[in-house]
């Protein structure tokens, strides 16, 4: 609870977000709230007890798969295009890996389309297709630079596969476009983000990150459980 002056009168009023920032210290950006509120209410960001690929005990779990209706895809794209933008990264064209990059791809295509830049895309398939037009790209070719739009960086297989498709056409792969990044140790000490900018050479730019979403989480009292145990997790894995 805020006191504020209006008309004169000092009342008592809730001021939500005015304290959020992001990882850098500054206000968060609208689309970071906006994206976590969005993966809240889609179910794609649930909180609890699950068991990562890796063996470890994550108190939340992340599942991009659970944008699955069209609001809630025109609202991602919005999200993906604004971070690209604000990143003021230069870019020539997009490219979902195949599969859930695929949808990410085009929502975020038209909704860079929306704000004025009309920006060519393609995708992939897992198999070669050996009748028709043939090969294995759909979409625009693949030129100049372009940016890999996907929804998490595990591994970095998939970057890694995206990359050498980008690079036989002859084209530049300079960034991935992610929806959250977990800022949690790989193999090493570093990030599984951080060790694909290194391996590969490519910027990461990501809606938004753990430190976002601790942010976040603080900024909702009834989300208090979840923010301790999601930092306590942090303190421990955190790269």
């Amino acid at each position: 609870m805020t006191i504020v002056a209006v008309n004169g009168r000092r009342v008592k009023c809730t001021l939500l977000h005015i304290n959020l920032l992001d990882e850098t210290g500054n206000p968060m950006q609208q689309y970071k709230r906006d994206f976590l509120d969005l993966a809240l209410r889609s179910g794609a960001l649930t909180f609890g007890e699950f068991t990562l690929k890796s063996g470890r005990i994550s108190p939340y779990f992340f599942n991009a798969g659970q944008f699955n209706t069209g609001a809630a895809l025109l609202a991602l794209g919005r999200c993906y295009a604004a971070a690209l933008l604000d990143s003021g990264l230069e870019f020539d064209m997009l490219f979902g890996p195949a599969y859930k990059g695929i949808p990410l791809v085009a929502a975020t295509a038209q909704a860079l389309a929306a704000q004025g830049r009309d920006t060519a895309f393609a995708f992939d398939r897992k198999e070669v297709k050996d009748h028709g037009e043939g090969g294995n790209i759909i979409g625009a070719p693949l030129t100049g630079r372009v940016v890999i739009v996907d929804d998490v960086i595990t591994a970095g297989t998939a970057v890694r596969g995206a990359t050498e498709t980008i690079h036989s056409a002859g084209a530049q792969s300079v960034a991935v476009s992610i929806s959250l990044d977990r800022q949690e140790r790989g193999q090493g000490k570093t990030s599984a983000v951080l060790e694909v900018e290194k391996a590969e050479g490519l910027k990461v730019i990501s809606i938004a990150c753990m430190t976002d979403l601790l942010h976040f989480l603080a900024d909702r009292p009834t989300h208090e459980m979840h923010l301790n145990r999601v930092r306590e997790y942090r303190n421990h894995w955190g790269a």
